[in-house]
């Protein structure tokens, strides 16, 4: 009996010289034996350091190698296999294959906070007061496709909680995989704000945070060793970004792409964008996981497939919410089980004099006042004008006991309004702002725009007249939620629209319940029933767009990273879009697309081909590394080449021009005669560059009379050339809200021309990088695009680098003493708080930790320059 159990252990052992020359047995083997010689984590592990990891890795091959010589031993000395040892080694493998998936599994942790150490939930009751999850998304986190690394669509109504998964599933990408990771956000605000929160984390859990929106970002980015990075990008910027990886050939260094509001796949040329680099990861770097998320997805199966990714869903929100419309003075709850969709509920209370009744019709007040000021109220106007109109409305009536609420408060955020527009207030918000009550739309500066949203925030204001996208926005719940109209400007309300308004009702932790209250009129009660209980719009590709404007862009970005040379490689990946999955819907052969696309871009002189092969000409080139649309690109180099001939430099008037993107003055209505004013205080040098760019005084002075002109194209020149004017303006004194006023123009806008310029201004700067007979420009632009980046003085640049931090802000750290970066981060926040007025803790702390972020992202990259310096060329001869 002995000797044939000894006679079986050793056939056991006895073949595997040929099992362990296949190679994917040998990795299964190695990770079944680190899985073995692991030790458990305690009960709370904390991220290990990554020499003390190196140890571990190496002391767990060692044993690895040992095991693989053993069995290399046993195979020396055996003889044939017997059926019964046939049958054990196929128990063996099956238990190494087990082990194998379970050390997969445990490659994503490290303790036990979701595969995260300890630190991490420390971290978020700490820094956010975070003590547990919802159950939804403990579930989201433990789901089997993101631990498989398969691409994840999760949708949640608004308020749920969805960034915070995301969040959690980067910072395990970045600590626990030590890959790179890209979080992809719709507006330049929602960038700021998530870098100055993520600061913190970054620095206590040691990985960068690095922004990229409007004109900033470096392309390509710094490589980091023993660092890895959180891109928080625009749309964009995150295009330009993955472009810049893949020329670099390090997009495989990203791990994880995040998108929010995946919905604005649909949604004009930044969806259009949007799906293009989305396509470029899918297809370049197939490793990379995609996690994509949204309050608002109709067509969830046409994004699974083009994605290739699974879906969650969870209808939690952790307010209940109550939606209701108002016809005529009756409140009506939305209910779906009754015939007509509506149960009425009660009436509206507020006895109205027959004046009150003219002024609101819609007792507009009498549903405020219910609310406020003890709760908070949002009400969504149609239009920026009726905002203003409705606060104003809103102030007349409500009682005078509201100027004591919060006064002291109130009366600080006026005179911080006063800071930011350097001495100015807006006559409406001054008049509404010591009642509570304030408007929000695009014709403020996102100056005054932080400001009113903060003091929202901590209930300084109670109450917010705004337009549609501050739904879509930056978070600022509400008790109740008034949709004023079933209209957006002239255009219906769509689904999507309305879900993210009314989702802003309800404040975790301060409300048990939410309220919405859609206005609607007789007239559109058969409007509402569709708009509140239809299903959300579809999302389609927008590659087709405005004559397939995008789908040429991605033909000569693919040629240009040399990601395609053929036709046939283009059709290739045209076939891994949105667009060639929804090719039924949209009615078009996809492939035919591709090919009219490439033999456009042959006549516009950007892609060049021969032979079947296809290469970008140095024009294309330029236009593609530059970011700049292909219906541009031509206009742009004759407008460059044209400055070279007589190029004005004693005013920055020619500069600006050439940088003032030209879809921006398409939609410009200039005021011809506030123009033609303003042309007579140019120096005799610049009407002479009027003059040389198609704008003479004497265009200008027929459009100001009211008279026509010839050609459309001396109109589009000169739109260009007012707002030239109005960035010189801004340029030399720097006064938005004086600009703002003698050109006749919004603040808002102003300052969008100015951040958009920026933005441009950075693009053409690329774009003449690529093209040695506009070598002349590269060090012009380059200023350029720091002074519109920041039109302050130079003082204050270094403070205004930090996310968030405004020129009234930068002055008061100033003039504190925190004149550099330098000093900044290593303020102390309580002596902050104590000397810079108008700053909370929360704010000192985001502050320094952004200044910290930013100071070792510098730091860091002069070390990375150095080494690269003192290191040996690889090419240097024996």
């Amino acid at each position: 009996m002995t000797n044939n159990t000894l006679s079986d252990s050793e056939d056991l052992f006895g073949d595997y010289d040929s099992l362990l020359e296949d190679s994917s047995l040998l990795a299964k083997l190695e990770q079944a034996d680190a899985l073995a010689s692991a030790d458990p984590p305690p009960p709370h592990d904390d991220c290990q350091e990554p020499k003390k990891r190196k140890v571990q890795s190496e002391a767990r091959r060692s044993v690895s190698e040992r095991m693989k010589t053993a069995l290399r031993c046993n195979a020396a000395a055996a003889t044939g296999l017997s059926r019964t040892v046939a049958m054990k080694e196929a128990v063996l493998s099956s238990r190494v294959g087990d082990a194998a998936e379970a050390v997969e599994a445990r490659a994503d942790d490290l303790g036990p906070f979701f595969g995260l150490p300890s630190k991490v939930r420390e971290l978020l009751f700490t820094l956010r007061g975070i003590r547990s999850l919802y159950a939804w998304q403990e579930t989201c986190l433990r789901l089997d496709c993101l631990s498989r690394r398969r691409n994840l669509i999760y949708t949640l109504p608004t308020s749920g909680g969805k960034t915070l998964v995301a969040e959690l599933l980067m910072i395990r990408e970045l600590l626990c995989r030590n890959n790179n990771c890209v979080f992809v956000l719709p507006y330049v605000a929602l960038v700021q704000e998530k870098v100055r929160a993520l600061a913190a984390l970054g620095l206590e859990l040691d990985f960068l945070v690095e922004e990229y929106a409007g004109s900033r970002g470096r392309f390509p980015p710094v490589k980091r060793r023993g660092r890895r990075s959180l891109y928080v990008a625009t749309i964009e910027k995150a295009h330009a970004l993955v472009n810049a990886l893949i020329e670099e050939d390090s997009l495989r260094c990203v791990g994880l792409l995040v998108v929010d509001e995946l919905h604005m796949l649909g949604e004009g040329s930044r969806g259009a964008l949007l799906e293009i680099t989305l396509s470029k990861v899918l297809r370049l770097s197939p490793g990379t996981q995609i996690v994509g998320m949204s309050a608002t997805l109709g067509n969830i199966g046409d994004l699974q497939t083009f994605l290739k990714a699974e879906n969650y869903h969870d209808d939690f929100r952790p307010v209940r919410l109550k939606e209701y419309v108002k016809l005529g003075d009756g409140i009506y709850e939305v209910d779906s089980k009754e015939e007509d969709s509506f149960r009425l509920c009660r009436r509206v209370e507020l006895k109205y004099s027959s004046a009150m009744q003219k002024a609101d019709p819609d007792h507009i007040v009498a549903l405020v006042t219910e609310v406020i000021p003890q709760h908070s109220c949002l009400v969504f106007c149609p239009t920026k004008k009726n905002c203003e109109n409705v606060a104003v409305m809103i102030c007349k009536y409500l009682r005078r006991d509201f100027l004591r609420h919060r006064k002291a408060e109130k009366e600080a955020l006026l005179r911080q309004l006063e800071e930011c527009g350097r001495g100015s207030v807006c006559p409406v918000l001054r008049r509404t702002v010591p009642l509570g009550v304030a408007y929000h739309h695009g014709g403020l500066t996102a100056d005054e725009r932080k400001l009113l949203e903060d003091a929202y925030s901590a209930s300084v204001l109670c109450l917010i007249t705004c337009t549609s996208t501050l739904a879509a926005g930056v978070n600022l719940p509400a008790r109740r939620v008034i949709v004023r109209s079933p209209l957006v400007a002239q255009e219906a309300l769509k689904t999507s629209q309305y879900k993210q308004m009314a989702g802003r009702a309800g404040r975790a932790g301060l409300d048990h319940e939410g309220e919405s209250i859609l206005i609607l009129q007789e007239a559109q009660r058969h409007q509402a029933k569709a708009l509140l209980c239809a299903p959300v719009e579809n999302c389609y590709s927008r590659l087709l767009a405005d004559d397939h404007k995008s789908l040429h862009a991605l033909i000569l970005s693919l040629v240009g990273l040399k990601a395609a040379s053929h036709v046939e490689h283009l059709e290739d990946f045209a076939r891994g879009t949105l667009l060639f999955v929804q090719r039924e819907h949209a009615d078009v052969c996809v492939e035919d697309a591709v090919r009219r696309g490439v033999r456009l871009l042959q006549l516009k002189g950007v892609l060049h081909v021969q032979n079947g092969d296809l290469q970008v000409t140095p024009l294309g080139r330029a236009a593609f590394k530059g970011c700049v649309d292909v219906s541009h690109s031509e206009a742009l180099f004759q407008d460059l080449q044209k400055g070279l001939e007589g190029l004005v430099l004693n005013s920055l008037f020619h500069l600006l021009f050439l940088v003032t993107p030209y879809d921006l003055a398409a939609g410009c209505t200039p005021d011809w005669m506030t123009f033609y004013t303003q042309m007579a205080s140019l120096s005799s040098a610049e009407l002479k560059v009027c003059a040389a760019v198609g704008v003479p005084e004497s265009l200008v002075a027929r459009k100001a009379a009211g008279q026509s002109v010839g050609k459309s194209g001396d109109v589009s020149a000169a739109k260009r050339a007012f707002l030239s004017l109005v960035l010189l303006a801004l340029l030399k004194d720097g006064d938005i809200w004086g600009v703002a006023q003698k050109f006749q123009l919004s603040r808002g806008f102003v300052q969008s021309l100015l951040s958009s310029s920026a933005a441009f201004c950075s693009c053409v700067l690329h774009f003449t990088q690529e093209l040695d007979s506009l070598w002349a420009y590269c060090s012009l632009l380059e200023a350029l695009t720091r002074r519109l980046s920041y039109c302050v003085k130079a003082e204050l640049i270094p403070l205004m680098e930090v996310a968030g931090v405004s020129e009234a802000r930068a002055k008061q750290l100033h003039a504190a003493g925190y004149p550099t970066l330098t000093h900044l981060a290593n303020a102390d926040p309580t002596v902050l708080v104590r000397t810079v007025a108008h700053l909370s803790r929360r704010q000192a702390d985001q502050m320094v930790a952004s200044s910290k972020m930013l100071l070792n992202e510098k730091a860091e990259t002069l070390r990375q320059e150095a080494d690269h310096l003192l290191e040996a060329p690889p090419d240097l001869p024996d």
